[in-house]
């Protein structure tokens, strides 16, 4: 069974291949290793992947449409995890454009060509971010018809596009809205990834709010786990929560860094950012009864790991553009 698995360089699709390589099955990677951030740490994750003997990597962006055409020609692909994303609220707001192009189209490049392929399979990584301003635990029927920022808007428009392929032509489609993502080799324009890196090379921290916002935290590979669930799950068209269904605050988060790195944090503080959000909470009744999934990890095994690899990469991590 050959699993296609978009943003494979990416954090959360670097894991995702690796859960699905380890568990024997066939897995094309695209990615198409931009620059949003450093691709040296894309790179490193791709290493990792190329040592797997069912892995496949093809440079592809999926905003290309006869690119991903040309890719369904090439493989016989049955089930489409798509990973890749402009991620980031911040960034999205300077440049909109690129998370429209990504995200939405992206989305409905690879939907067309599995279509025509007779692809039953559908998943879609999606965000939390779409829950702002409803009531917690977020629950996956509430409307989110207001996102506050272009990736948010981005993210919408992608699920949109899934429900008009499942409905038409019956795609087998469960979209998840991911909270918080943490591990190591994550994402530089992460906060627990910059506070990490700051606080270890005594560089002032900078903290939007005063740090009593909250976060649903969840560990890396519980995501990779719940991920690889809903690509066997038959759903039919379902929206599922991942999260830890245990939010922490910020302040907590940076006590636990400064614990395992025995440094105290400078702290920066400036304005709350608009365009974030107060507080997350996954609810995840319909993950434990759907895909039989919940989160293992806590924050502070999860923290523990993190700074362990940063520890163990410190100079890999220190050659970084940090930005």
């Amino acid at each position: 069974m050959k699993i296609l698995i978009t943003g494979c360089a990416g954090f959360i699709g670097s894991f995702t291949a690796k859960h699905f390589l380890e568990n024997g099955h066939a897995v094309v990677g695209v990615d198409n290793l931009n620059d949003y951030y450093d691709p040296r740490l894309k790179n490193f994750r791709l290493k990792k992947l190329e040592k797997y003997d069912n892995f496949e990597f093809r440079l592809i962006d999926i905003e290309n449409t006869e690119e991903v055409n040309k890719l369904f020609e090439d493989f016989n692909i049955e089930i489409i995890v798509n990973l890749a994303a402009r991620a980031g609220v911040r960034y999205s707001m300077e440049n909109p454009y690129v998370y429209s192009l990504t995200n939405t189209f992206g989305t409905l490049n690879l939907l067309e060509a599995g279509r025509k392929k007779g692809v039953k399979k559908f998943v879609l990584a999606s965000t939390s971010s779409l829950y702002a301003g409803q009531k917690m635990p977020f629950k996956e029927d509430l409307p989110v018809n207001t996102p506050i920022s272009p990736y948010a808007a981005s993210k919408k428009g992608a699920e949109a596009m899934c429900y008009s392929y499942h409905y038409l032509y019956g795609i087998d489609t469960t979209i998840l809205r991911y909270f918080t993502v943490y591990g190591p080799a994550g994402r530089p324009d992460m906060a627990y990834f910059r506070f990490i890196y700051w606080i270890d090379n005594e560089i002032p921290i900078t903290l939007f709010g005063d740090g009593s916002q909250s976060r649903d935290f969840t560990f890396i590979t519980d995501i990779a786990e719940g991920t690889y669930k809903a690509a066997f799950t038959k759903t039919g068209y379902e929206i599922i929560n991942l999260g830890n269904d245990n939010p922490k605050k910020l302040n907590y988060m940076i006590e636990l860094i400064e614990k395992h790195l025995n440094k105290k944090a400078k702290t920066d503080y400036k304005p709350f950012h608009k365009a974030d959000m107060k507080d997350t909470w996954a609810s995840i009744e319909k993950a434990r009864k759907i895909l039989k999934w919940e989160a293992k990890v806590s924050l502070e095994e999860g923290i523990e790991k993190t700074v362990e690899w940063y520890l163990q990469n410190r100079e890999f991590v220190n050659s970084l553009e940090i930005k």
